[in-house]
């Protein structure tokens, strides 16, 4: 097996296995979920058209503003998502957590964003 230069590279290799299987279509587009170190992002997007239907971070000034735990932060950020993305006609997604493990955060952020109406 070969081995990868650092922890980066292997969580892309990661996601490009998972993006082979995994699109988002018009009716279920893609939630696709980044982690940096500090702060969390998700985006709805429509692979077919490659447009970004809606979009939420806690990069936003409302969200700077409130200081709270990382998984905090997540939990609102995956509120915020499912509510854009409800307004933009789209209850049905598909979860694209992007190489990273699903725990901790990216947990937190899907769970949220399944309480706020959003099924995937």
């Amino acid at each position: 097996m070969t081995q990868v230069a650092n922890r980066g590279a292997a969580r892309q290799k990661r996601h490009e296995r998972i993006r082979l299987r995994l699109s988002g279509s018009p009716e279920r587009p893609r939630l696709a979920v980044f982690r940096s170190n500090n702060h969390i992002s998700a985006q709805v997007i429509d692979d077919t058209s490659g447009r970004t239907l809606a979009a939420a971070s806690s990069l936003e000034k409302e969200l700077r503003a409130a200081a709270q735990k990382k998984t905090d932060e997540a939990k609102t950020v995956g509120r915020l998502i499912a509510e854009r993305a409800r307004s933009a006609g789209n209850d049905r997604v598909v979860f694209d957590r992007a190489g990273f493990r699903y725990h901790g955060r990216i947990k937190s952020l899907a769970d949220a964003a399944r309480e706020a109406g959003l099924e995937f």
